[in-house]
């Protein structure tokens, strides 16, 4: 069975917005899911949906795009992760590791789309995905603590564990991350726990 039809409807909006192009495909049953191909925005459809409710859900999926797109576009502070990273290891980690536990760097990244967060203990490097920048704060503290955590711990042993799992919010983080992976169909819930964090250590 085909998944999309040959054909795929196109709209087009007015002024500078994004052509939207909407493509039905016969294996979706209830959920929608739209990614950027060029200038436009691809939106998949399950076949058969209600017109109405059609257009209603493809007009808030294109709104919540262009919404993340937009936030991720924005200039940020380079020393904001930093002092948040400096403030969850002097909180969550320092008193237990009885050391400074510091970062060099912390960057959003636009190019990290299978995991939330990646560290490289050899040079103490963590990257954030920038698809969080609209999250709330205590899921980006949650997964900001468990890459530091990767600082002590490279691995994923009862230790790190332990460490990761500090944040006072950390299993409603994970909720969190799980059921945003699930609803936007996105690649993270390809990782460990259906969009938990899991494998982001980065060797080099």
């Amino acid at each position: 069975m085909a998944d999309t039809t040959a054909s795929p409807r196109t709209a087009s909006p007015p002024d500078d917005a994004p052509r939207i192009i909407v493509r039905r495909s016969a294996r979706r049953r209830r959920t929608l899911a739209a990614r950027r191909e060029g200038d436009a925005i691809l939106v998949m459809v399950p076949d058969g949906m209600d017109p109405e409710i059609e257009s209603r859900q493809v007009h808030a999926l294109v709104a919540r795009l262009l919404k993340r797109e937009e936030i991720s576009s924005r200039p940020s502070d380079p020393g904001e992760l930093e002092r948040r990273a400096a403030d969850l290891a002097l909180r969550y980690l320092d008193p237990v590791v009885g050391s400074r536990v510091r970062p060099s760097s912390v960057l959003w990244v636009s190019n990290q789309h299978h995991r939330w967060g990646s560290c490289t203990p050899s040079t103490g490097r963590i990257r954030l995905s920038a698809t969080m920048q609209d999250f709330p704060a205590w899921v980006v503290d949650h997964v900001l603590l468990h890459e530091l955590a990767h600082l002590v711990e490279p691995n994923h042993g009862a230790r790190f564990k332990s460490l990761a799992k500090s944040h006072p919010r950390a299993l409603e983080a994970e909720g969190f991350l799980i059921g945003w992976s699930w609803a936007n169909r996105r690649d993270h819930a390809d990782d460990g726990a259906a969009g938990g964090l899991e494998d982001d250590v980065d060797q080099g």
